[in-house]
């Protein structure tokens, strides 16, 4: 099984997402209604909690951890690409975090906004409302226009539907 208790929490996981096989959830996580955590992919709430919300989806060999005193709290209809490491942040509704990309302790990603595939978000830092941010550090490089959440929104469906798929092969 993908789930693992630890210090006596076990993960609450809604029954309407979708963990892959070789997925790990550990520890004081929770994962909302049409969320799916996609393969190899690593969510270790041990030393904070983990907060995941509704349809998102954390895709192939992403790593979510936190720090104590900096729990991962991540929004409603976000997709977290590939390879991507998140760690002890906050990620607000309808965003697109890009494969391989990183995401340190205390960042802020505000809602409607797009972290490109391989950008660094530093600790502390605060990504404004529908911002495109790129580079290592990451730095925003323009203003999105609130549109942007539709396609946001189309991504995170997307994923739902996929995983709607994937949950039926296991009937």
């Amino acid at each position: 099984m993908n789930l693992i208790k630890f210090n006596k929490i076990t993960p609450t996981i809604n029954k309407n997402t979708f963990l892959a096989k070789g997925s790990i959830v550990i520890g004081n996580t929770t994962i909302g209604k049409n969320s799916s955590v996609w393969f190899n992919t690593v969510i270790r709430a041990d030393m904070d909690k983990i907060t995941i919300r509704e349809n998102t989806n954390i895709q192939d060999n992403s790593v979510l951890h936190c720090d104590k005193g900096s729990p991962l709290k991540i929004g409603n209809n976000v997709t977290i690409g590939h390879n991507a490491v998140v760690h002890g942040c906050t990620i607000e509704d309808n965003v697109l975090i890009g494969m391989g990309a990183t995401i340190m302790n205390n960042a802020v990603i505000k809602k409607g906004s797009i972290i490109a595939a391989g950008a660094v978000v530093l600790e502390n830092t605060i990504i404004p409302e529908f911002s495109l941010a790129a580079g290592t550090p990451a730095e925003i490089k323009k203003k999105l226009d609130p549109g942007i959440l539709e396609l946001i929104k189309q991504s995170a469906d997307h994923y739902s539907m996929l995983k709607d798929k994937y949950l039926e092969l296991e009937k």
